[in-house]
């Protein structure tokens, strides 16, 4: 059953068709989060079937790929990042023979699915770990998770000062099956959300049996979340401060980044290099440096990693020249591609940020500038796919979507805010279903409401609002996707050339383009580089000179 896809012919710097790259070196991959795409049944949740419905939509779009948050068997305290069983569907979104069929259908369409792979963590409801809870201390069921013995007297205290990053200790006291309080265990995340042991041979062969279950079903590749926290350090040593969470990202804490998860990795690809049809690892690796998220995909690892780096970075010309430079010199020494991105599930939408004074961070309670937001979002939409590597979308971003800041207490679902007091729990706002349409219970997400509740301005955001509307953000994405497949200097690469501009403004070359952005708050005059290809506001030309608006993004055919 399992479906290959021949990878499209690139160009070279002549022009000329040559033979075709690997698809993920450029690919254009789009986001989906299951719950709050498309709702198939009418219950009021996302499911695959209501995301094979929309395929046309996506192909339509001008996207490569598709990758799929979780969709397992889960209790979904975190919103199917604890997995119950890793080969099972959870019936809130249809079946195994619906996972089949949205494959099939995806790559009829040619487009590429890629899976979410949880591997850090299960849920406290998986059959490992319940049963190594019966069994109490000394089960060898208990080797495959952290389970320590808790510090004090009596055991009360946790076994190490680790911190969750949802908020709280990162351990957990269990009951002994004869009521006593027993040991602890250890969750980077929530508590439903036990740490697998990857010391132990048995976890590394169930993951490794998993990878081959979706490759045989035709899967294109995995999203590998957590990929930087699977080994901890020698003995779970203690950090010896608090607010654990700010020192992510700057320091190689003992529980993320450690060395031994390479080995992990260089043993699943050459499972994956059994495989035809070019399948692909991606690492969700939160790392200090760009230069340490390159060890994860030198020629041996994965593919691709997720460049955070680039997601965090203001608008700010100097600011965004550093990263792209620093990003793009990381990737060369590993011929790795460079991956940008602006959005995802766990973030608020960059419509919103960007429409906020910098320095507030990734999760904001404030909507900011809606004007503003959404002016520097189309801008910094067009610079991103300008760019040598790939790229990710996340779903409604290509409709400009905001985030819904607003959310009443009693809706939310984000574990972390519950945690945490509300600090840093605040993804539910960009996971409010998507619209389709101006009308209907909920714009066309489904025939039966939505999860969580939709503003009702997105009416005039939806596809059916934007579709065929000269200068909506729709019409802006898909002809600069259309655009990308077609440019010869567009796509796959590892360097640009940057060119005088005044302050504030990014000129980059590649082969016959060249990208304007202008991070300012004033219009800027500038010679015009060529011919206008597309621009995210409209641009003035005259005599040679053009006038680029307030935060705004010009291409250029040369």
């Amino acid at each position: 059953m399992t479906q290959h896809l021949a990878a499209p012919a690139t160009a070279t710097t002549s022009g000329h068709r040559a033979e075709p790259a690997p698809w993920w070196r450029d690919a254009v991959i789009y986001q989906v989060y299951p719950r709050s795409f498309a709702d198939g049944n009418g219950d009021g949740m996302g499911d695959l079937a209501g995301i094979r419905s929309r395929l046309p939509y996506l192909r339509e779009l001008g996207v490569d790929a598709v990758w799929l948050s979780p969709f397992y068997a889960s209790p979904q305290a975190d919103a199917g990042y604890d997995v119950a069983d890793y080969r099972a569907i959870d019936p809130m979104f249809g079946t195994l023979h619906d996972a089949d069929a949205l494959i099939r259908s995806a790559h009829a369409l040619d487009l590429r699915i890629i899976v979410d792979l949880v591997p850090n963590h299960c849920s406290d409801q998986h059959d490992w770990f319940r049963q190594a809870l019966r069994e109490g201390p000394g089960s060898r069921l208990r080797e495959r998770f952290h389970f320590r013995p808790g510090k004090g007297d009596d055991g009360e205290l946790p076994p190490n000062d680790w911190e969750s990053i949802f908020g709280g200790p990162a351990w957990t006291r269990t009951v002994n099956p004869d009521g006593s309080p027993g040991e602890w265990y250890l969750h980077l995340f929530a508590p439903e959300q036990p740490d697998f042991n990857w010391e132990h041979p048995a976890v590394r062969d169930e993951f490794r049996s998993i990878l081959r279950f979706w490759l045989d079903l035709g899967a294109d590749g995995f999203r590998v979340d957590v990929a930087h926290g699977l080994v901890k350090a020698p003995g779970l040593p203690d950090i010896g401060s608090g607010d654990q969470v700010k020192l992510l990202g700057n320091d190689v804490m003992p529980f993320f980044d450690q060395d031994g998860v390479h080995d992990i990795y260089r043993s699943w690809r050459r499972i994956l290099d059994e495989y035809e049809g070019e399948r692909i690892l991606v690492a969700e690796a939160w790392t200090p440096t760009v230069e340490r998220t390159a060890l994860y995909v030198r020629p041996d690892e994965m593919h691709q990693a997720f460049n955070f780096q680039y997601l965090t970075t203001n608008w700010d010309a100097q600011e965004l020249r550093e990263v792209i430079d620093g990003s793009l010199a990381a990737m060369r020494p590993v011929g790795a591609p460079t991956t940008w991105v602006l959005s995802n599930h766990d973030v608020t939408r960059h419509a919103t940020r960007f429409g906020n004074p910098p320095g507030l961070g990734t999760q904001l309670r404030e909507q900011g500038d809606r004007e503003l937001g959404l002016r520097r979002a189309r801008a910094a939409t067009l610079l991103m796919l300008a760019l040598p590597g790939s790229a990710y979308v996340y779903q409604g971003e290509e409709l400009g979507l905001p985030d819904v800041t607003d959310l009443p207490d009693e809706v939310r679902q984000d574990p972390s805010f519950f945690r945490a007091e509300g600090q840093d729990g605040f993804r539910d706002g960009c996971r409010v279903p998507i619209p389709w349409t101006r009308e209907g219970a909920s714009y066309g997400f489904g025939s039966g409401g939505s999860w969580l509740p939709q503003p009702a301005e997105w009416a005039e955001l939806s596809v059916e609002a934007q579709t065929g509307v000269p200068g909506s953000t729709l019409e802006l994405y898909r002809a600069a996707l259309a655009a990308r497949r077609e440019h010869p200097g567009l796509g796959a690469g590892d360097a640009v050339t940057w060119l005088d501009a005044p302050d504030g403004v990014l000129a980059l070359s590649r082969e016959k383009f060249v990208c304007t952005t202008n991070t300012t708050g004033a219009p800027v005059r500038l010679p015009a580089p060529g011919a206008l290809l597309l621009a995210s506001a409209p641009v003035g030309v005259d005599g040679g000179f053009a006038v680029l608006p307030a935060d705004a993004t010009a291409w250029w055919t040369v």
